[in-house]
């Protein structure tokens, strides 16, 4: 059979019969021209079949194989040798044995991550509450406050220059206690100190760093009367209000676009040693010229992944009061962006409550100790927006904690559904900290889905059966062995800096619900390892509307593929974030760890017209913005 009759041949669907053609393949095929499908067939090039130990598939119909062909960014068939060579037919192709000992599955998705954030907590010192293996080597979790204190001192006395500022990312005062300006003034009294606290709600600086940015007491006597009362200059503390107040004074210290930029370059390369081939950034940087340096990386060819970036609705619609417009000025952000990023078209982030770091959920019932909960937009704005959006077509993705939080969420769907009923909706419940059996009901029959962060538990169980939530709700946290029983589909995700951006490790922490003292916190609430897997794959891809594209190795869809030393499924539940990454194949790229071009951003200059006194403070406001609802 010649080439443009298997064209043809393909195209009339007379093929679905066999393994060739899924349901993905045949929409591809009806849908698309011959030179469409000539992407796939072309005589001109070279058709690829992978051998593997194993091929994990997530295709219902053909759940494993052992071999994938790839044609351009496609993948044509898998199945046996035999089938796949007869699906290849005439075609010129060569057999590539990389993978003959590795276990091919589905690219992981970073469904829910902040670039810059990464890039700037990645640019610092990371001193934090867990291990961070990055491509540079593994930065172990803190053991305490002494601890802290002599890597510091450590980290000061390897800085190049006297001028260097020294600026750390990740302690956490309610693991290893108060952390204060004199602290900071035993590290250096002659270069600012700069300590971005986990929570990424807080700074502490020494008093050099005082000094260099103008920070004196007279100055914080001009400051609203809340962020005085969340200042401290005797201690070197600012927190809340007091941290917007003092952002403008430091931001030059701590976002230069430079620094900023090897600091993608880390969270790139961190991200890519984790098998992650495509991630949606939600809620997306609203300041151009902070958006435009963050492309000059992750729209560079050399990134080894795609990236999507969502509107923030919040910021939006509080800035235009017309509804049409801000419809209008969502859809102009699509310039904004080229090569390997791109608008998340028809999708929109909002916001409910508060954060979970800082216990600021709301909550049905009250909290154990001194904590309140926060709204992060009034319900006015909350309901006009989502009324907005909602009519406009737009995918909803709302960020909630916690169940007071939630039922407000849900309140908001039941009232526009009703006037306005859409049936595929997929209105994403985000985070998903504190929930109740029942809303998990409610979530089900309004046709709602789940973006849950699973480390929530791992981390913060142990704590907060102590103080916040209580054994009960602590355990309970993120119920997603409810989800799964009721058949809502869910996706993991980082948040990342929030928890590390591995979807392994996220899998591991979902199948296990193992906490930081070693115990099993909510058994029940544990999911099933093919779960997990979808939930980094295929229904990641389902949540953010890609699942024709992406999310399972079946033919017509992108070759994206996560190489993998063992099988997720198999290996034992407590080693799966154990399980080695080869690295990736990337619309039929193949990238091993390691291998992308980590040098060519570094080289390229900081694109012109950028002032970077600008720069700094916009990253810095649009990265406390972004975290005030998540640190």
């Amino acid at each position: 059979m010649d080439n443009l009759n298997r064209r043809a041949f393909l195209r009339t669907g007379l093929l679905s019969a066999t393994f060739l053609i899924s349901p993905a393949a045949v929409a591809l095929a009806n849908t698309s021209s011959l030179s469409d499908l000539g992407r796939l067939m072309s005589a001109n090039d070279l058709v690829t079949v992978y051998s593997a130990r194993e091929i994990v598939t997530l295709d219902p119909s053909r759940p494993s194989a052992d071999f994938v062909a790839v044609a351009n960014d496609r993948i044509l068939a898998c199945g046996t040798l035999d089938e796949v060579k007869a699906a290849v037919g005439d075609l010129p192709y060569e057999m590539d044995t990389t993978f003959q000992d590795k276990v091919i599955v589905p690219g992981f998705i970073a469904q829910h991550a902040h670039p810059l954030l990464a890039a700037l907590s990645m640019s610092s010192e990371i001193l934090s509450i867990e291990d961070w293996e990055l491509p540079t080597g593994t930065v172990p979790a803190l053991k305490d406050k002494a601890d802290f204190m002599q890597r510091l001192a450590s980290a000061e006395g390897s800085l190049d220059t006297a001028e260097s500022v020294l600026f750390s990312w990740g302690y956490h005062a309610a693991f290893y206690g108060t952390l204060t300006r004199s602290d900071l003034d035993e590290i250096s009294t002659t270069r600012p100190v700069i300590i971005w606290l986990r929570s990424c709600h807080e700074f502490v600086l020494n008093s050099f760093a005082l000094a260099q940015a103008g920070v004196t007491q007279d100055l914080m006597d001009g400051w609203s009367t809340s962020a005085q009362a969340q200042s401290s200059f005797v201690e070197g503390h600012f927190w809340e209000q007091g941290m917007f107040s003092v952002l403008p004074y430091i931001a030059p210290m701590v976002a230069d676009p430079d620094k900023f930029r090897e600091g993608a370059i880390v969270m790139r390369d961190y991200m890519h040693s984790k098998g992650i081939t495509f991630g949606n950034e939600p809620g997306g940087i609203l300041a151009k010229p902070v958006q435009d340096t963050v492309n000059s990386v992750m729209s560079d060819s050399s990134m080894p992944f795609r990236w999507s970036f969502m509107a923030d609705g919040k910021t939006l619609a509080e800035t235009y009061a017309d509804d049409a417009q801000v419809i209008a000025e969502t859809e102009k952000l699509e310039s904004w962006y080229n090569g390997m990023t791109h608008l998340a078209q028809g999708s929109v982030k909002l916001f409910a409550d508060g954060a979970i770091y800082s216990l600021a959920m709301q909550l049905r019932e009250p909290y154990i100790g001194d904590y309140h909960g926060e709204w992060m937009m009034d319900e006015d704005l909350f309901d006009r927006t989502f009324r907005i959006y909602w009519n406009a077509g737009y995918q909803i993705h709302i960020h909630v904690n916690g169940d007071a939080g939630l039922d407000r969420v849900l309140n908001a769907l039941e009232t526009n559904l009703k006037p306005n009923p859409r049936i595929d909706h997929r209105t994403t419940i985000v985070h998903f900290a504190v929930s109740a059996p029942d809303q998990v009901d409610r979530i089900k029959q309004l046709g709602a889905i789940v973006s849950a962060n699973p480390y929530y538990v791992s981390a913060l169980a142990d704590q907060y059966s102590e103080t916040g939530l209580g054994p009960e709700r602590a355990d309970q946290m993120v119920r997603l062995g409810d989800v799964e029983r009721a058949g809502i589909s869910y996706s993991l995700h980082s948040d990342m800096p929030m928890a590390p951006a591995d979807p392994l490790f996220l899998m591991w922490c979902a199948v296990n619900r193992i906490t930081s003292s070693g115990r099993i916190a909510g058994e029940n609430q544990s999911i099933s390892r093919e779960g997990a897997l979808r939930g980094v794959t295929l229904d990641a891809a389902y949540s953010l509307r890609l699942e024709q594209e992406r999310g399972s190795i079946e033919p017509g869809k992108l070759a994206n593929f996560t190489i993998l030393d063992e099988n997720p499924l198999t290996v034992e539940a407590t080693k799966i974030k154990d399980v080695g990454v080869w690295g990736t194949v990337m619309e039929g790229r193949k990238i091993q760890t390691g291998d992308a071009d980590g040098r060519k951003a570094l080289l390229d200059p900081t694109p012109s017209g950028i002032n970077r006194t600008e720069f700094a403070k916009a990253a810095m406001e649009h990265a406390i913005r972004s975290v005030h609802s998540h640190g």
